[in-house]
């Protein structure tokens, strides 16, 4: 295992590259989704066509994911990174080309696994960076991640008025993001393997220490995708409110995620992982019981923010928890990504195809039920409180984990 000299102030700006990183991955998210009406017309699909299309990003990221970390030990992080973000960035692109469903499909099937790979190597970065400074800021992270997809979503918001073709808009996006990407990823930690380390495997299963973490992450993930694609919904349907105050929910529903998870690290400094998952999954309960049986646009809102509120620092520690959890972090965190792009994909149309059996009052009883496991399962995030010796000031001394 090689060792390579770091002080803390070169730590520290890593860090903060490491953040415009997690942000460039985010603003590219943003771009994507707001041109999505744009992309279903150009290619002339339907709706039913357009949710097929939409699978194949999560199937390219479950993939690629387990490569991440094969492409880090061959190159060193720093330089993998630069080039799987670049992937990424100009991944963009393709699916506004797509003319039809076959190559929307291959298009969202690459942009997916350029997403999950770079994903993959940005949050095993950010472990090492976390460990080498000893105090948390995954969720900072995120919170970074959460702000350029804000910031994506307002230029293509933007690009949309205006009426602009996305393929301009993206192409012009994609050149921005990938500068800005590359340049940041200049001063991000360069990890390199020891010479007598053996590289990993290029497809593995993941430890089942991995499995029990990306679980809580599952929980977290389907609360958010379920929040995210029916609160609205909710509102209108259920409530009977305006759009513009059910469309007002969805907005408050994410700036709270993203406000939580840019102080939430302070919390996780405070208390450890473990409580404040706990404290998390008795929010994020307490939300869905006020979305439940609230019966008031005001009540089901607080509700919701309550829920945005609670599992916004669940995902930011389950990676940092199995950046620890064993000695191949990068398949423990390919893993977690995996269970939790799926939660992702699966949770919307879980939530629709309950609510239509049912009501949307039963489908936010399960997601109620799922956040109460936050509660429940949250001492298998033990890994992240990072109860080892402190790092300190001879940062440079200390050796890399294992990639």
């Amino acid at each position: 295992m090689s060792t390579v000299a770091y002080g803390q102030r070169e730590v520290r700006r890593a860090r903060y590259a490491v953040a415009a990183v997690f942000a460039v991955h985010g603003a590219v998210t943003g771009s994507f989704a707001t041109r999505v009406p744009w992309i279903q017309e150009h290619a002339g699909v339907s709706a039913g066509q357009l949710g097929l299309a939409l699978a194949f990003p999560a199937l390219g990221a479950s993939v690629a994911m387990p490569l991440a970390g094969r492409v880090s030990h061959r190159f060193g992080a720093r330089t993998a990174l630069r080039g799987l973000l670049a992937l990424w960035t100009l991944a963009l692109v393709l699916p506004s080309l797509a003319p039809n469903l076959l190559t929307l499909c291959l298009a969202l099937f690459v942009y997916g696994a350029s997403a999950g790979v770079s994903d993959v190597a940005m949050n095993a970065l950010g472990v090492e960076t976390e460990n080498r400074l000893d105090k948390s800021i995954m969720s900072g992270l995120h919170g970074m991640w959460s702000t350029g997809a804000l910031i994506g979503s307002a230029a293509g918001t933007l690009a949309a008025h205006l009426g602009t073709d996305a393929r301009t808009h993206h192409a012009l996006a994609a050149a921005v993001l990938t500068v800005v990407g590359l340049v940041a990823c200049t001063w991000v930690l360069d990890l390199q393997p020891a010479e007598d380390e053996d590289p990993p495997p290029r497809f593995a299963l993941p430890p089942k220490s991995a499995v029990l973490i990306g679980a809580v992450g599952f929980c977290a993930v389907f609360a958010e995708g379920a929040s995210l694609d029916w609160s609205a919904v909710y509102l209108r349907d259920e409530l009977e409110t305006s759009a513009g105050l059910a469309a007002a929910c969805t907005t408050g529903f994410t700036l709270t995620m993203a406000v939580a998870r840019l102080v939430g690290d302070k919390v996780v400094d405070r208390f450890g992982a473990v409580r404040a998952v706990r404290v998390s999954g008795v929010l994020a309960t307490l939300g869905g019981l006020l979305v439940v049986g609230g019966g008031h646009p005001a009540v089901a809102m607080t509700g919701f923010a309550l829920i945005g509120l609670g599992i916004a620092v669940v995902v930011p520690l389950c990676f940092a928890a199995a950046g620890r959890a064993g000695s191949n972090p990068s398949l423990a965190i390919a893993g977690v990504a995996t269970i939790t792009y799926t939660s992702g994909l699966v949770a919307p149309s879980a939530i629709g195809g309950l609510a239509q059996a049912t009501s949307l009052v039963v489908s936010f009883g399960l997601v109620t039920v799922l956040a109460a496991c936050l509660v429940v399962f949250a001492r298998v995030l033990r890994a992240g409180d990072r109860n080892r010796p402190k790092i300190g000031p001879r940062a440079a001394e200390v050796p890399e984990r294992q990639r």
